[in-house]
């Protein structure tokens, strides 16, 4: 299991917000503002102030915290791919207003005009991103280690939790809020999974480009979920001539769509390889190297 190719390559919209997010988290702290961020009784309903909620959601308040999230905002990108850069949009913007929704009440009813109860970063996106990270991504590999069970998972899961428990309470109280998000969002409450906002909107991310970031733009706007085109059967054929068609199941398919690839890409791979996903990553590799 991985979060596809290196880079950027179909996340335009991950990459933007993770550029944000560090910008953000430098510039407060090269201001050594830290301390005026997070959420408190008092920001929301004594004096509201809107500029802490807006940055609350972007900046971080220290270099642990601002390495293990973007670390996991940067795999989480598999999931751009998987359902689209439009899509991925919705699901942040949902992820980011319920959690902050959640927030909210639960201050209200903590009622405690002094303390910062929520500490800041985007803990509603990364968490409500663990949702469809237990449910849709596949284990790969299951180890030991002292007499321990571990999969390939388990260093994501590790990193949340280090994360989840950076600044104790004022993180937990996010962290949960964030889950709570995503579970509402698989739920797909009011549809909101097949909500799409106007193409320009997404479009707009593709445009953002910073020559550093190792993101080629892709070739094609059809193929968003993966990295890989969508190769011609003649391609692939010349050297795995194909057998009677048999139905991929969909548990293969979205192991090789986690991967990277495009989902139709996978499926027509899986078909000629038996549903077989060795023999189909190879068919993948050896069609993309051409």
């Amino acid at each position: 299991m991985n979060g596809g190719p290196s880079g950027f390559t179909n996340a335009p919209v991950t990459r933007a917000f993770i550029i944000a997010s560090a910008l953000f988290t430098i510039f407060f702290g090269i201001q050594g503002r830290f301390n005026t961020l997070g959420l408190s009784y008092q920001d929301i309903f004594g004096k509201l102030r809107f500029w802490k909620l807006i940055m609350s959601i972007f900046s971080f308040t220290s270099t642990p915290e601002l390495m293990f999230g973007l670390y996991l905002l940067y795999y989480f990108r598999v999931f751009e791919r998987q359902i689209g850069s439009n899509k991925y949009s919705v699901f942040i913007v949902f992820s980011i207003l319920s959690s902050l929704l959640f927030e909210v009440f639960s201050v209200a009813l903590l009622k405690d005009p002094t303390a910062t109860l929520v500490t800041p970063g985007p803990y509603g996106l990364i968490f409500a991103s663990f949702v469809p990270f237990f449910f849709d991504i596949p284990v790969s590999t299951r180890f030991r280690l002292f007499g321990f069970h571990f999969s390939d998972k388990s260093f994501i899961y590790l990193a949340g939790l280090q994360l989840l428990l950076s600044s104790w309470k004022r993180s937990i109280l996010p962290g949960l809020c964030g889950i709570l998000a995503g579970s509402v969002y698989r739920l797909n409450v009011l549809y909101i999974r097949k909500a799409k906002f106007p193409e320009f909107i997404s479009s707009f991310f593709s445009r953002i480009s910073l020559p550093s970031m190792g993101s080629p733009r892709p070739t094609s706007t059809r193929n968003v979920v993966g990295s890989v085109p969508s190769y011609p059967a003649r391609q692939m054929e010349r050297n795995y001539p194909m057998h009677s068609a048999v139905e991929p199941s969909e548990d293969s398919i979205t192991t090789l769509v986690s991967m990277g690839f495009d989902r139709n890409s996978a499926r027509q791979a899986l078909v000629q390889a038996r549903n077989d996903v060795n023999v189909a990553t190879n068919i993948l590799l050896e069609a993309q190297s051409h």
